[in-house]
């Protein structure tokens, strides 16, 4: 048995899996500021026999609301390597001032890099870095973040730099480099590398706090963070890579979805307590965002799905004219919302009030007029019609499969879209998803591609993907690739072109101690 935990800013929910996927209980908790209680609610609620749980998966959303708070952030000594280029562009330029704030806006530009293909753009400069180590000691800094023009392509520079930095600095300093974290495109690799380097001491609280929970409830079975892609990372991991677990929520809701509906193919809506997210299935795995991303308005390039977020969820406010969110009552829901004895109106009232859903004391919202009601039930319809409108890339019929709590909201069918489903246990997809997580082997980098060479170059890459799935702890015979990408690069000479492969296979846990996790959930950019 399997247990997936997705812990949301609202609610904890929890789903006990059997061996064949399928859902064996299923509960829901509020999350707790300490997150402990939180978890130890939702799964002592599932009743598991402790020693029949062979995993437990978990996805947060804790990592990506810090940083969207510019809280609990680590000050951060952002190292590039780049010169005598990249000096336009400093470090954290176009940060956010809140969050460039609170990691320190400490940027150090050093001497390093490598051309798309390998070759050294100018040698590191040992003494210079040791010189900016001495500047980052004086500051008390005590986590690094270090990027380098192309690393993807070629690594050494900032594995050599970390090391140079390391022994100047002793122990106690935590390093980030950023082939480990994104893609080909420095500042937004770099981003992602800095955030990452600012969440490592909360990473820590989390993962102990997470374990903890599971010891109070006697599960010593191995337990799992889910990943950005759908895919799983250990608690060490964890601990090191806090930044893949971003867009966890939304990724298991719709892995959860494409299982629960049996549907591969399909548009999501996931509507929770505050925000309706709105995603599309290829092949049951969530479609990705095309280059650069955003997160806490930072661009970023590391894998997330492709998600249209809305200001609609359960515990949205309702005005007097009937418009619905973006506020939100959040957490507070049921103390706050009519149904509840409270004072507020909110999307869950009108639910009740149409007869949608059975939640608090329908009493409280009787004196609703109904054709306000089902008014403001068709805008919000309407606008999640042209939230899946906006996602689609082309006007053939396409299912849509509503998952959430707050999905009770969605009439059926949906405004233009006829095929309207709403699985069983639908309110819990998000922890389906994460119990469902598979390991994942990624390969995304520039290669050369000689004429008539094609067909071996992705061999090749395929290969690697596959192997690095494997090595990342996924059960032989299980893995596949699931998404084939060249995009060649027509202002380099050679045929150079970005390729990126994606492989994923089944946890092998007979292996786990064997597992060398590496790079984003082991699918780090070659």
């Amino acid at each position: 048995m399997r247990i997936g935990i997705d812990v949301g800013g609202t609610n904890t929910d929890a789903v006990l899996l059997g061996y064949d996927d399928r859902v064996l209980a299923a509960a829901k908790s509020p999350t707790t500021p300490d997150i402990t209680s939180g978890v130890t609610a939702a799964v002592r609620a599932l009743d598991p026999p402790a020693e029949s749980v062979t995993a437990v998966m978990i996805g947060t959303t804790h990592f990506l609301n810090a940083l969207v708070e510019g809280a609990r952030l680590t000050p951060v000594a952002a190292v590039r390597l780049g010169l005598p280029a990249t000096a336009a562009v400093p470090p954290m330029a176009d940060w956010p001032a809140r969050q460039r704030a609170a990691v320190g806006g400490y940027g150090y530009l050093c001497h390093g890099g490598r051309e798309f293909d390998g070759r050294p753009l100018s040698p590191l400069d040992p003494e210079e870095l040791k010189r900016t180590a001495a500047d980052i000691a004086a500051r008390g800094l005590t986590s690094v973040a270090v990027s380098s023009v192309f690393s993807p392509v070629a690594e050494t520079d900032e594995r050599q730099a970390a090391e140079i930095l390391r022994a100047e600095l002793g122990e106690g300093v935590h390093f980030s480099l950023s082939h480990d974290l994104g893609r080909v495109g420095l500042l937004a690799r770099e981003n992602a590398t800095i955030i990452n380097a600012s969440l490592r001491d909360l990473a820590t609280v989390i993962v102990e706090s997470l374990g903890k929970a599971l010891a109070e409830l006697s599960i010593t079975a191995p337990f799992f963070l889910s990943q950005n892609d759908g895919t799983l990372m250990d608690v060490d991991f964890a601990r090191t890579c806090p930044v893949a677990t971003f867009a966890s929520g939304p990724t298991n809701s719709m892995r959860g979805a494409a299982l629960l509906s049996g549907v591969g193919d399909c548009a999501v809506i996931d509507v929770g307590g505050t925000t309706a997210d709105i995603g599309m299935l290829t092949g049951g795995f969530p479609r990705e965002a095309a280059g650069e991303s955003e997160a806490a308005g930072i661009r970023v390039n590391f894998r997330i799905p492709d998600v249209l977020s809305l200001g609609i969820g359960g515990g949205s406010l309702v005005s007097r004219r009937g418009g619905t969110g973006p506020r939100s009552v959040g957490h507070l829901l049921t103390r706050e919302a009519l149904v509840f004895g409270g004072t507020r109106l909110t999307a869950t009232d009108l639910a009740v009030a149409a007869g949608r859903a059975d939640i608090g004391d329908s009493a409280h919202v009787a004196h609703l007029e109904p054709e306000f009601t089902e008014r403001a039930l068709e805008r919000i319809a309407g606008r999640l019609a042209e939230g899946v409108d906006r996602m689609r890339t082309s006007a053939a019929a396409l299912p849509v499969v509503a998952v959430g709590g707050g999905s009770v909201l969605m009439p059926e069918p949906l405004p233009g879209f006829a095929d309207v489903r709403r699985p069983a246990h639908f309110g819990v997809a998000n922890a389906v998803g994460a119990a469902i997580a598979q390991i994942g082997g990624e390969v995304d980098r520039v290669f050369r591609v000689p004429d008539g060479r094609r067909d071996s170059v992705l061999a090749e890459a395929r290969d690697e993907a596959l192997g690095r799935a494997l090595d990342a702890g996924a059960r032989p015979g299980s893995v596949r690739v699931v998404d084939i990408e060249e995009v060649p690069l027509a202002y380099l000479p050679g045929g150079a072109t970005r390729i990126r492969v994606k492989a994923v296979g089944d946890l092998d846990l007979r292996r786990i101690g064997d597992i060398t996790w590496c790079g984003a959930g082991a699918t780090a950019d070659a």
